[in-house]
């Protein structure tokens, strides 16, 4: 998405405030509230992206690797997501809200393809802009006046610069999960993917990867195997938990080890993310011995 948009002039007396604020209103509600919106609707685009990428299926690791159909595909995937997460019904466009057809629209890049039919209706405006982790989500009535002169073959039109000014942002630039692999240098990728089996990459991964919540998916990606969650746990002394112990690291999970977590001052996980971390100080052994794990530690 362009990194400078203009300043939406969709306020009283604009031609779709009454429209715009009303359905930003149902789409709020139906989300829970402005921060359960701006959580989950964030949340439900990584998954839309990473679900496509399939790390653990393909070894790519980012949205450039995708085949064009593939990229497309996610445009789909965001309009069935967002319509279950707002219990939305299916109209004659993608969806109908407080009784108007209302189509979705998704991009990774810089503006929205609006097709013919959409024309005069409301568009959910959908972005994503991976190398910047952030998201947005607005509301436009595609009106021709608003529409690029031009179209391509399939006579789409987009957005014109000036158009941009008549959307009324929900979330404008707001943070989003970066890709993981984004975050990872490459040498250590291939430090972690130059292991011969799923319990040895696992182990890499929270070797190399310290302090920084680390979800499922992404442990799934690295093992590669459908018992993937088996690679965590402690398992007689035989569990990557175990294995790392005795390399001096913890590997906490944020469900069971939260008061522990919190105690290291380590970053907040959610339930079903894992965090490692290798003590500094003997005062710090003491505090994961006091939570029942025993670590070797030579200082």
């Amino acid at each position: 998405m362009k990194q400078s948009l203009p300043t939406s002039i969709v306020r009283d007396g604009h031609p779709d405030f009454q429209l715009l604020t009303s359905l930003a209103a149902e789409i709020i509600q139906r989300a829970g509230g402005a921060e359960a919106l701006s959580d989950g609707f964030s949340t439900l685009l990584r998954h839309c992206v990473d679900d496509v990428i399939m790390t653990p299926k393909t070894g790519r690791r980012s949205y450039d690797e995708l085949e064009k159909t593939e990229k497309t595909y996610i445009g789909t995937r965001v309009e069935i997501e967002l319509r279950a997460m707002l219990n939305l019904k299916k109209g004659k466009l993608d969806t109908v809200i407080l009784g108007h057809d209302v189509d979705i629209k998704n991009t990774m890049g810089s503006n929205w393809m609006i097709p013919t039919e959409a024309v005069g209706h409301p568009c959910i405006l959908v972005a994503a802009d991976e190398a910047r982790a952030v998201c947005y989500l607005g509301l436009i009535v595609a009106r021709p006046e608003y529409l690029t002169t031009g179209q391509n073959k399939d006579s789409k039109k987009s957005i014109s610069a000036l158009g941009f000014a008549n959307i009324l942002w929900l979330l404008n630039a707001h943070p989003y999960p970066p890709n993981f692999w984004r975050t990872v240098p490459s040498d250590v990728i291939d430090r972690i993917f130059a292991e011969k089996s799923g319990n040895r990459r696992v182990m890499s991964l929270f070797r190399e990867v310290q302090r920084v919540p680390i979800t499922r998916a992404v442990i799934e990606a690295v093992a590669q195997q459908q018992d993937f969650m088996r690679r965590i746990r402690a398992d007689n002394g035989k569990g990557t938990r175990d294995h790392l112990a005795r390399e001096g690291v913890l590997l906490l999970s944020g469900h069971f080890d939260a008061p522990l977590i919190r105690a290291l001052g380590l970053p907040l996980c959610g339930g079903s993310e894992f965090v490692s971390y290798k003590p500094r100080t003997q005062a710090e052994v003491a505090i994961a011995a006091s939570a029942g794990i025993v670590l070797a530690w030579n200082g």
